[in-house]
């Protein structure tokens, strides 16, 4: 039975690990995500941090920090790392982990999200590219929001200064 629930102090170790797992072998990735994590949590920049839980054992977890937009607009977050134990992916349990999370920020009155990621997977979720809400790093077909009003931000987006961590 898969249980989402919010990160504890006890399951820091096992999120690194599963982190690490879930981006070992992907084709993108320079295997720094757990370090952004730990950068993160040290920032006190997780907003939300879930984890995916079967069997009490972490299976799954997914972060949330807030990011700057030129504009001003507040209220907007982004989403990543996103980790999935390689073995248990396809399941899912990520989507049972972002459906979650974007849940809790919306009754917390967040006004959106912002993810890099793959648009075969995200779009699901209702993530689209936005004209005019760019990241200077991050190719415009990869770079996706999802606004929960109907308030657009617009320029350029900053994640979380913990997401240059590199150890």
């Amino acid at each position: 039975m898969l249980t989402i629930r919010k990160e504890e102090t006890r399951d820091i170790e096992a999120i690194d690990q599963v982190t690490r797992a879930a981006f070992e072998n992907h084709p993108i990735s320079h295997q720094t995500e757990h370090f952004i994590i730990r950068a993160l949590r040290a920032a006190n920049g997780l907003t939300l941090s879930l984890v995916a839980e079967i069997d009490d054992r972490i299976v799954g977890h997914i972060a949330f920090s807030p990011v700057h937009i030129l504009d001003g607009t507040k209220g907007w977050y982004g989403i990543g790392p996103l980790s999935v134990l390689p073995e248990l992916q396809k399941q899912g349990i990520g989507s049972a982990l972002m459906r979650t999370g974007m849940e809790l920020l919306r009754e917390s009155g967040a006004q959106g999200c912002i993810l890099a990621g793959d648009p075969n997977y995200y779009r699901r979720f209702g993530f689209r590219n936005i004209p005019g809400l760019t990241h200077k790093l991050v190719p415009e077909e990869v770079f996706l929001a999802l606004p929960f009003t109907d308030t657009i931000p617009a320029g350029s987006v900053d994640f979380h200064e913990a997401f240059l961590a590199q150890e």
